[in-house]
């Protein structure tokens, strides 16, 4: 089985610095590319926790991972539930948390889902059946305004106004495909001279309003510190500006408190955001716009 590949894994292992007696808690675990690297870092391996809403994904990372027993348990939950899913499993406080915040090969890859626009597919875009509302429901219930509020605001697209007035004239939708081609006349796109096909920051944005992903990051932060022991590690990769600055703001406000550091939570590792080497980028193109920050418990 071909798994996805997850970006940035050394820098992972060596932000965590994972230890035989420690437990670390893969929020968003996918596959469990980033937790299989973590379980091969030290031997032997330490105790891990793998959090996701995709049953599917979990299913290939229970399978990626059946070598290491016990010592790895893949649960299906939201990543801001980590305190009571580590407590339950015997893993509070914890050494270390990771929270990739990216979308997995599987779900871009499954038709079904909704996630791409390249195939013909119902609008969903779930990561999990949990995941009350689809994509369906938005595009074709939100009204023009909100609807070109929530393209601009969450997919950073200049032509909102434009696009949204051109989704509610040809509601309603049904399938992927049909959407692109709607936002791709809206936008004047000949198919020609764009390297990025212009459904792409309209897609991101009804992705992130689905699965309430920003509003997910500040909580699942809070929660992810409240998990760590002192000196455990928190280590946050974004893969676009608006969650960066999210989790930017995030651990900014965690490590300075509300009294002049008094009340702080957090330091932070690394000042710089950290990016992929260009000789991973050159090897897994979806790497490219990773952005990792790190911070330790205080």
């Amino acid at each position: 089985m071909i798994h996805h590949r997850p970006a940035m894994v050394e820098e992972v292992i060596s932000a965590l610095e994972p230890q035989s007696d420690g437990c670390y808690v893969d929020c968003t675990a996918g596959e469990g590319g980033h937790s299989e690297a973590i379980l091969k870092s030290c031997e032997p391996a330490p105790r891990l926790v793998g959090l996701d809403l995709d049953p599917d994904a979990l299913l290939a990372a229970r399978d990626r991972l059946s070598d290491f027993g016990e010592r790895a348990t893949m649960v299906e939950a939201n990543y801001v539930n980590v305190v009571s899913v580590a407590s339950k499993l015997g893993c509070l406080p914890c050494d270390g948390v990771l929270l990739d915040l990216g979308v997995s090969s599987l779900q871009l890859n499954t038709a079904e889902r909704g996630f791409s626009f390249l195939k013909e597919s119902s609008l969903d875009m779930r990561f999990g059946p949990s995941v009350e509302r689809s994509a369906h429901e938005i595009v074709n219930e939100t009204d023009e305004e909100d609807l070109a509020d929530l393209i601009y605001g969450l997919g950073d697209e200049r032509k909102s106004r434009r696009i949204a007035r051109a989704i509610v004239s040809a509601r309603p939708f049904d399938s992927t495909t049909q959407l692109a081609a709607v936002i791709a006349r809206a936008a004047g796109w000949s198919g020609r001279g764009r390297r990025i096909h212009p459904a792409t920051r309209t897609f991101q944005a009804l992705r992130i309003a689905v699965n309430a992903e920003l509003d997910n990051i500040d909580t699942g932060i809070r929660e992810a510190i409240k998990a760590l022991k002192p000196g455990g590690r928190l280590v946050v990769i974004s893969y676009h500006s608006i969650e960066d600055r999210l989790v930017k703001t995030a651990l900014r406000e965690k490590s300075t408190g509300t009294q002049g550091g008094a009340n702080a939570s957090l330091k932070q590792v690394t000042k710089k955001v950290i990016k992929p080497s260009r000789a991973e980028i050159e090897s897994n193109r979806r790497s490219r716009s990773a952005r990792m920050r790190i911070a330790e418990r205080l």
